[in-house]
């Protein structure tokens, strides 16, 4: 078969079936993984990688698979579906643990890994779970070797294959030979890459004419065809079994594209150069390779820019730590072939900050954010009422049900959160982890100026251990007209906060007040505005401002600052330095540009009641009673202000 016909007008793009993992990269790179301490936690396994990968790159992806009944099976699920792919075919094993694999970066040539893979759910997936009627709405179907390799794969694979011939769906095979998954090297040699056997190049030729694309580096054609040393006679062996596209996988130099007959020689094939870019990690770039080839192919492009796209998004992948979190989206390849990138994409700051932000991300369609980050002046509340300091967590608690309560109110589903710290709100924090609110947690010592931590002077060593949906907010008291020294010290420990940020892989939310000794009389904004365009000037990001009320005129000076320096900004939201609830409101009316998303404040809702609480004139439930009212003074106040159009496009998208 010389060219693909994919059919058009179904629900998927692509389907995959196949290994589906939890993958765990050791940390430290240069070591074996016996010596590795630490390791991070992926989506893994071949055919779930190029799931993912097409999904990140806007296809309709949809994965084929089997996970056990566990924390790892749901999180590979919540993880694809996270990304946009259909997991509505991945089977749950009650009796069989989710596979896992162990991966290390010993250098650019040595990879090892350790594949937990001994009656794993993947490997029992079930051929008469396979559906007729949703593989016919897939316009193909992708399958890699190692679900061909054992009697219950291979059924349930050939069974799927069976019916996606009946019904045009165009079947793919991406080699993807582990020799250590076929039982041909030690169990601990999950890196060999190729070990001839003449009985699996025998039962792999024996499938290769139920696929109409199939990819492969050289030693996967070497497995395939089955002659040692002459990738050439393999192509050829394989062209007497199948008539599929064959695409061979070299490397640097590319790949190349053979239909119907076998050249004399490879390069007279059609062959697309590849990118030569610095190797941090081989492991995953054929899953990207793979993903883009069919991102290009089903979109109608033909095998050269689709090879192109391949080509990219593997050397990107090769670039990065991790296989599935590694897959460019769509505005990275466009970065890239720009002509704007750096050679070397690990040293490109906008390839790095796209990839943080051009991915699906939840989404807030407006903030209503209740703020009790606040720890100097709830101690002091707590003196001043002659109470132990421990009430103040115990006060945090009462506000997390608060907020619990209000997320039943008609519109307010999907847009609330909190502002709590650490210290004296930790029970409170780890109470609203994983409720699916905006988490805000803030970093600055109370009051510091010059900006200092809380509590640590390496903030990297702290976010390791924080939940990745916990977004680490900064409050830092600037004035673009500091002193020169003190300015220059507060940018270097905001520098601090940006690259742990970006390491740690946490949104950042910057918040900007200026000094009031440094405010001049009728700046309604000017200042801040101006702070911002510095922090974009020496490379600053957050995903998210948070400044006080302003002038209109300065929130569109604000909006227009940001689309034109980050267009993925996820928005500005106002704070309320104890300002009445009405004079909120009123600055509410103020701030209709598009940039902001809403409000973040604390003293305003539960100063009164916090006092009155702690000093016992009020009990548990009037207390609530009373910020409960406030809250929802301030949010009918916002839903107030904002235009009919703006309503409108908060509930859309919400």
């Amino acid at each position: 078969m010389n060219t693909l016909f994919f059919p058009a007008d179904r629900a998927f793009d692509v389907a995959c079936l196949g290994r589906l993992a939890v993958d765990l990269y050791a940390q430290q790179i240069g070591c074996n993984l016996e010596s590795a301490s630490s390791f991070a936690k992926y989506l893994g396994g071949s055919s779930a990688n190029i799931a993912f990968g097409t999904a990140r790159l806007g296809l309709r992806s949809a994965m084929i698979s089997r996970v056990g009944n566990e924390q790892n099976g749901r999180f590979l699920l919540d993880t694809l579906q996270r990304e946009g792919c259909d997991t509505s075919q991945v089977q749950t094993d009650d009796q069989r643990l989710t596979a896992m694999v162990l991966l290390g970066i010993k250098n650019q040539d040595t990879f090892p890994l350790l594949f937990a893979r001994e009656n794993c759910a993947d490997m029992a997936l079930d051929a008469d779970a396979i559906s007729e009627s949703f593989l016919a709405q897939c316009r193909s179907l992708v399958i890699t070797g190692t679900h061909l390799s054992t009697p219950t794969v291979l059924a349930a694979s050939r069974r799927a294959l069976d019916i996606a011939g009946r019904h045009g769906v165009v079947r793919v095979l991406d080699i993807d030979y582990r020799p250590v998954l076929w039982g041909l090297a030690a169990k601990g040699d999950g890196e060999t890459r190729y070990v001839g056997s003449q009985d699996v190049s025998r039962h792999l030729q024996a499938q290769l004419a139920s696929f109409e694309l199939i990819i492969g580096t050289e030693e996967e054609w070497m497995i395939a065809g089955g002659v040692d040393g002459d990738l050439m006679a393999c192509l050829r062996r394989v062209r007497e079994c199948t008539q599929a596209v064959l695409v061979v996988k070299r490397g640097p130099l590319g790949c190349s594209i053979v239909r119907g007959d076998i050249p004399a020689r490879l390069d007279d094939a059609l062959t697309v150069l590849g990118e030569r870019i610095e190797v941090l990690n081989v492991l995953g770039a054929g899953d990207a390779f793979a993903s883009g080839l069919l991102a290009g192919l089903l979109r109608g492009k033909d095998f050269t820019e689709s090879a192109k796209i391949a080509n990219a998004c593997g050397a990107i992948v090769v670039s990065r730590h991790g296989c599935a979190p590694a897959m460019p989206t769509p505005d990275e390849l466009s970065h890239w072939f720009s002509g704007q990138r750096n050679p070397r994409p690990d040293q490109d700051p906008l390839l790095a900050h796209l990839h943080r932000v051009s991915v699906r991300r939840p989404q807030w369609p407006a903030l209503y954010v209740l703020a009790y980050d606040h720890r100097a002046q709830l101690e002091d509340m707590a003196k001043q009422a002659g109470v132990e300091v421990q009430q103040v967590s115990r006060l945090k608690k009462l506000l997390n049900q608060v907020v619990a309560d209000i997320e039943n109110d008609a519109g307010c589903k999907g847009k609330l959160g909190v502002l709590i710290d650490g210290r004296m709100g930790e029970a409170a924090l780890h109470n609203a982890t994983g409720r699916g609110w905006w988490l805000g947690r803030p970093i600055e010592r109370p009051g510091s100026r010059p900006l200092r931590f809380d509590g640590t002077h390496s903030l990297g060593s702290q976010l390791v251990h924080w939940p990745r949906e916990q977004v680490v907010k900064c409050l830092v008291f600037y004035h673009p007209d500091d002193a020169v020294a003190l300015r220059a010290e507060q940018d270097e420990w905001l520098q601090q906060v940006w690259e742990a940020t970006r390491a740690s892989g946490h949104e950042l939310l910057l918040e900007v007040i200026p000094p009031k000794d440094m405010l001049v009389p009728g700046d309604t904004g000017e200042a801040v505005v101006r702070a911002i365009r510095h922090f974009y000037d020496i490379g600053l990001k957050p995903e998210w401002w948070k400044v006080g009320t302003m002038a209109a005129r300065n929130w569109e000076a604000l909006d227009a600052l940001v689309r034109e320096r980050d267009p993925y900004c996820r928005g500005a939201v106002i704070l309320g330095l104890s300002q009445p609830v009405d004079q909120l409101i009123a600055g509410f009316a103020e701030a209709r540009a598009p940039i902001v998303k809403g409000f973040m404040i604390g003293r305003t809702v539960w100063a009164g009641p916090s006092q009155a609480w702690l000093k016992r004139e009020i009990d548990d439930a009037e207390f609530q009673s009373q910020v409960a009212a406030n809250f929802r003074r301030l949010i009918a106040g916002w839903r107030a202000s904002r235009s009919v159009e703006q309503r409108a496009a908060e509930q859309v998208t919400a």
